[in-house]
């Protein structure tokens, strides 16, 4: 089972009695970004050492820590990185703010003689010492390599660097400073001190001080960052947790649209203690990111929950959850305090309800009529109807179709096609036959469009893919949903799941009249906004259909954590697709015959 259960979460367990006292880390963490803030101050401005502040900075712990400009200024902001940690509970940040201020205290007493000001580091240490259960996060152990491996690696690029930055300027005296001389300049001015070498002018000593007190600052924080950052874990769904989640969703898979969507295979998930519940997440950028409602018996949710939870503490990740219900939503506020937004809303379309005839489905009507007369023809069947041919043939047009160099998708996308553990899927195919006349090679492929949908239960299917021949004539999606909609009744289905329209009641309020200034400023935004994203254009499709709305919402823990969620759902979702190299970690490689989610999904015909 694919559960993140290391000697953090132990910890939590072990010491479940004591309630966590959030003042310590928020207090260590902040302590720690005052003392790097004044160290950086008093590095920056020379006018700072000779001002009150200066005085008190004396009686701090990393006043003294520094033997140059360069230094301090390495000093503070390895504090500030250190307090970051530190106010997320991390272990390893609390021990090394345990090695420092020993270290602080023992300047004191060496170069200030200042009991007073020695006590100081020493209380704090005390501090953090007898609450030292509040920094319980474990740190990913491969960031222990990556950060020896960077320190190893740009330590000795920038002893390199050094040589050639002390060599190619003159210093003082009739012969020149021996090898030795200028490793030892090198070393000492990495650390920010002055080295044994005197140059000719004031100027080229100050450049390479500085040029050195630079490589060594580089070299220091990108050590840091690395052995500081948040664990990612590689996600993947094992075959034991794939086989669990199928038989929760076999049982209980009706009660969300979303619930199939749980198997994609680059998701990890965590199960409650009975196994009657399970949430599908993948951590991406420090968060811990859920999608949809957990999966399951409803009444187990609340022990997924606290699993769920329990692991986000133990590794300090930001919990969060993109596209729940509002069901969904409130088991997650009851259970976690965490905090929702309204994200959008789902399109629903009732079978037995659906029809083309009417006023208000006139120009879908249209389409479709002006569609088939142009030749097209569409096709509905259950993924194992399909042969392996068929299956190739299908997923390498809706490849070549894609329009954007990644696949996209994470919460509404199922990741692939044509595997046969998902037989019970339904695909929907618009064919023309190609025409001569027209200049088309007449042994040209006839498939033009593509539709997948995943089960929603037994009596529901859920929109994964959309795709079609850029080529195609107007409307060709209008006529694939269309068919599906007509077919849907024989496959024995009663409810089809659409696209996603993100912001759709803002979007729908706006342009209502009596709409308030407010509300339509927001909306302004969202249409500027759909130039780039599909917004306002999914809305617009989905609309034609007069689907159910079915509100979609995310949950946060607090106000100021949105950000790095948003950034994390973006990443998540590729829309943003920047990787940090990394060190002694090789990257997941794509499934050969992906599928996009809904947010690439093509809302005009």
């Amino acid at each position: 089972m694919n559960q993140h259960n290391p000697s953090g979460l132990r910890a939590i367990r072990a010491h479940g009695a004591a309630v966590p006292r959030s003042w310590v880390p928020a207090a260590s963490g902040l302590a720690c970004q005052v003392i790097g803030l004044l160290d950086l101050l008093n590095a920056v401005f020379p006018g700072f050492r000779r001002s009150r502040m200066h005085g008190l900075l004396g009686d701090l712990p990393g006043g003294v820590t520094t033997l140059a400009a360069v230094g301090s200024l390495t000093s503070g902001l390895l504090l500030l990185l250190l307090g970051h940690a530190l106010r997320r509970r991390k272990r390893r940040a609390w021990r090394a703010v345990v090695a420092l201020l020993p270290v602080s205290a023992a300047l004191h007493l060496l170069h200030r003689h200042e009991p007073a000001a020695a006590a100081v580091p020493l209380v704090l240490l005390l501090v953090i010492l007898v609450h030292r259960r509040e920094f319980y996060a474990a740190a990913d152990p491969r960031t222990r390599l990556r950060a020896l491996a960077g320190l190893l690696g740009l330590g000795t690029l920038s002893v390199l660097l050094g040589l050639v930055i002390v060599s190619v300027h003159p210093a003082s005296g009739d012969r020149g400073p021996a090898m030795a001389e200028r490793l030892e300049q090198v070393v000492y001015g990495l650390f920010g001190a002055e080295g044994p070498i005197r140059y000719t002018s004031e100027r080229a000593a100050d450049l390479v001080g500085w040029s050195l007190g630079t490589l060594g600052l580089l070299t220091a924080l990108t050590t840091a960052y690395l052995a500081l950052r948040p664990e990612t874990p590689d996600p993947v769904l094992g075959a034991e947790d794939e086989a669990r989640a199928r038989a929760l969703l076999d049982r209980c898979g009706a009660r969300d649209s979303l619930g199939y969507f749980a198997l994609r295979r680059d998701k990890s998930m965590v199960f409650s203690p009975s196994g009657k519940a399970a949430i599908a997440y993948r951590v991406v950028s420090g968060v811990m990111l859920a999608s949809g409602d957990p999966i399951g018996d409803v009444e187990a949710w609340p022990g997924a929950i606290k699993v769920f939870m329990a692991a986000a503490r133990a590794h300090a990740w930001v919990p969060a959850v993109v596209g729940c219900s509002e069901t969904g939503g409130e088991v997650w506020a009851r259970e976690t305090g965490l905090d929702a937004l309204e994200l959008g809303d789902e399109a629903v379309v009732d079978v037995p309800g659906f029809s083309l005839s009417g006023r208000a489905m006139r120009n879908v009507r249209q389409m479709v009529k002006r569609i088939g007369r142009n030749g097209y023809t569409c096709r509905v069947r259950r993924v194992a109807e399909l042969d392996d041919a068929e299956r190739q043939r299908i997923g390498d047009a809706a490849a070549r179709w894609r329009g954007t160099a990644v696949e996209r998708g994470f919460s509404t996308a199922l990741g692939r096609f044509g595997d046969p553990a998902d037989d019970g899927c339904i695909v929907v195919t618009a064919h023309r036959a190609p025409d001569p006349a027209a200049g088309e090679d007449p042994a040209g492929d006839d498939l033009k469009a593509v539709l997948h949908f995943v089960p929603w239960g037994p009596e529901g299917i859920s929109l994964d893919l959309m795709r079609r021949d850029r080529s195609a004539d107007p409307g060709l999606n209008e006529l694939l949903i269309v068919a599906s909609l007509e077919a849907a009744a024989g496959l024995g289905v009663r409810r089809v799941s659409l696209n996603f329209a993100v912001f759709r009641s803002a979007l729908a309020r706006g342009e209502r009249l009596g709409a308030g200034p407010v509300l339509r400023v927001w909306r302004g935004l969202l249409v500027f906004a759909s130039r780039w994203f599909q917004i306002e254009s999914l809305y617009r499709f989905n609309a034609k259909f007069q689907p159910v709305w079915e509100p979609r919402f995310l949950l946060f823990p607090q106000t100021r954590d949105l950000p790095r969620i948003g950034l994390a759902v973006m990443r998540a979702e590729a829309f943003i697709t920047l990787e940090l190299p990394t060190v002694g970690r090789a990257r997941r490689r794509t499934p050969a015959v992906p599928s996009p989610g809904r947010a690439e999904n093509q809302p005009s015909g």
